[in-house]
């Protein structure tokens, strides 16, 4: 049985230290292969560093290229919908000066009814006063004075009317 066990950790201590020489290996090639790399890039920088130069200088003129069709498409596009925008908002503006004019006389003609309106109603006694349309600018209304305030209404008892109320009723009734 030892020699069982004894033969069983030889086999497992040797292909521990097979993969123990193998990462080695793997580093050693690593180490080369970088070596190598490096001598290579010293002697090819400059080749590699103009043929990334020319491959710069293609993808910057592809990319002026796509920039100037992008710019001008997208100009047309908005210059597009400027003139849609201005052509609705022409259809829409009642500030034509044919349809103004028009407007203008129709203004004119209510207002010379109303005033004929106005001082037939005045003449006929059933307006005591009426005043004519005025015809020059409208003028600011003056500023307000502080409002006084009321004195609280008294409480009535219930079911009876205040005084002031119940004349104001009865005058309603008689006219």
């Amino acid at each position: 049985m030892s020699n069982k066990k004894s033969n069983v950790s030889d086999k497992a201590s040797e292909i521990a230290k097979n993969i123990w020489l193998a990462g080695v290996g793997a580093y050693g090639k690593a180490a080369d292969e970088a070596q190598e790399r490096l001598e290579k890039a010293g002697v090819e920088t400059p080749k590699l560093f103009r043929d990334l130069v020319k491959a710069g200088v293609a993808l910057e003129e592809g990319a002026r290229k796509s920039i100037k069709s992008t710019r001008r498409a997208s100009k047309s596009s908005v210059e597009e919908r400027i003139n849609k925008v201005r052509e609705n908002f022409n259809l829409q503006r009642f500030g034509r000066s044919d349809e103004l004019a028009e407007l203008q006389a129709k203004v004119d003609l209510i207002s010379s009814k109303l005033d004929l309106l106005a001082t037939a109603l005045t003449e006929s006694g059933t307006i005591t006063t009426a005043k004519p349309a005025r015809k020059g600018p409208a003028r600011k209304p003056a500023a307000k004075k502080a409002a006084k305030r009321k004195p609280a209404a008294k409480k009535t008892p219930a079911g009876k009317k205040p005084a002031s109320k119940r004349k104001a009723t009865s005058r309603k009734t008689r006219v």
